[in-house]
């Protein structure tokens, strides 16, 4: 068994590697003498009088480093906004390290490094922009009447409330001056070419990292609505209340919708998600020789409940003569958790730990849950492996796997029991990947 555990970790490593952001931008951008292709667009470098370098989010970072590293001082300025601990050295970008997953005063101060670059832009430059997870906190700006404490209050009762990404980034967007399309309005008349790393369900355009450079279909009255039904409306500061008001009155400019001219010279490309993810986790598997099975890329719902589906699909797979062995499940997307324990963990842990109990009596079948950035909640791990063994292990122990699932203790379920998966911080993130092997 602990091969299986062994070789789980393998095609989740041979995946990570995949989708590391240096990869995904050499993979999308060459430079052939006077022309930079990049995916469908192929640009003649001297058409424009300036090449600027921008982005925002947990992978801007390593995605800006491998830019240096293929245009290098063709570069004429650039900036980006990363996570605390995710910046890498470089030589023509600037960078700045700011708070996440709220905003604070260096994600201010680092997008108006970023405004004043695009600010200078005109219709003879070429503007680069690397986005990805974490893109919404780290390109920060205060809109008008508004504080940054009123800001950070409005984001973390957002987090709180149960919303998804989609609605809390409605709200970030009406809130911005940069977001939703707002970047573009910024930056016209120049071309701009978008490499997005995305870490939302989907892929929308207009949802990862709120979306700087796309058309937003969302309006003021949309973000007051979200408000409304996560009873937040008596929790936000009134400041935002009254911007928010204005902004359906029409005070202040909508967000640009389909068909603005702003966007008739920008070309918005996803070059790694956890689709790519799953088609470089099957390329292993098959390799090591399972059958392959992609069971959803759209997986979301509470944690537990997505491991009891999983593994009941899983036993009924090993039971299944028509399905050759050994046998891989592969799915892909981000469960939730909720917490109603003091424990510490994460939905990956608590995932593989509500496996780990229903694989209790079930021989064959070993269980990976991990997220893509190297880290699960609030702790250095990125998920667990399991599989029959684990729980008799702690029985061992005297550790009751149920006690510690119901406190939302998985971390120390593992700790103690072994089958974490540490990885450190991987600076990217196309959310988490699920692994499940099957032998006879």
């Amino acid at each position: 068994m602990q091969d299986q555990r062994q070789v789980a970790e393998t095609i989740f490593k041979y995946a990570l590697k995949a989708v590391e952001p240096a990869q995904l931008i050499k993979r999308a951008i060459r430079i052939d003498r006077h022309r930079l292709h990049c995916l469908d667009d192929i640009v003649e470098l001297q058409d424009f009088n300036n090449i600027y370098v921008i982005g925002a989010g947990k992978a801007s970072a390593p995605m800006a480093a491998a830019m240096e590293e293929i245009i290098a001082a063709k570069i004429s300025r650039g900036a980006i906004t990363t996570k605390y601990g995710h910046a890498t050295p470089l030589q023509y970008i600037v960078t700045t390290e700011a708070g996440h997953p709220v905003p604070d005063a260096n994600g201010l101060k680092g997008t108006e490094t970023i405004k004043s670059i695009l600010e200078s832009a005109t219709e003879n430059d070429l503007v680069i922009i690397l986005l990805s997870g974490g893109g919404s906190a780290l390109l920060a700006d205060i809109p008008l009447g508004c504080t940054l404490s009123d800001i950070q209050q409005c984001n973390e009762l957002l987090l709180q409330s149960g919303a998804d990404i989609v609605e809390i980034n409605t709200v970030r967007k009406h809130l911005s001056t940069v977001k939703g399309g707002q970047l573009t309005r910024i930056a016209y008349p120049a071309k701009m070419i978008t490499l997005i790393l995305s870490d939302v369900l989907g892929d929308p355009l207009d949802t990862i990292a709120s979306g700087p450079t796309v058309p937003d279909p969302t309006t003021f009255a949309d973000a007051w609505e979200v408000l409304e039904k996560y009873k937040l409306l008596n929790k936000v500061p009134d400041s935002v209340l009254i911007y928010l008001t204005e902004g359906k009155a029409g005070t202040y400019q909508e967000t640009p919708k389909a068909g603005d001219r702003i966007f008739e010279r920008v070309s918005n490309y996803i070059i790694g998600s956890n689709h790519l993810a799953l088609a470089f986790a099957r390329e292993k598997a098959e390799e090591l020789g399972y059958t392959v099975e992609i069971y959803s890329e759209q997986l979301k719902g509470e944690a537990k409940e997505v491991a009891k589906t999983i593994v009941s699909y899983a036993k009924e797979a090993y039971k299944d003569k028509s399905k050759p062995k050994p046998y891989c499940i592969l799915a892909g997307g981000e469960t939730t958790v909720t917490i109603l324990g003091n424990g510490l963990g994460g939905r990956n842990q608590e995932l593989a730990l509500a496996a780990a109990i229903e694989l209790e009596h079930q021989a064959g079948i070993t269980l990976l849950s991990a997220g893509t950035d190297g880290t699960d909640g609030p702790t250095d791990a990125t998920g667990a492996v399991v599989d029959s063994t684990t729980l008799f292990q702690a029985i061992e122990l005297g550790i009751d796997g149920n006690v510690y699932l119901k406190n939302n203790n998985s971390y120390h379920f593992f700790r103690q029991v072994g089958g974490h998966l540490i990885t450190g911080p991987t600076q990217t993130n196309v959310m988490d990947l699920i692994i499940v092997l099957i032998h006879t």
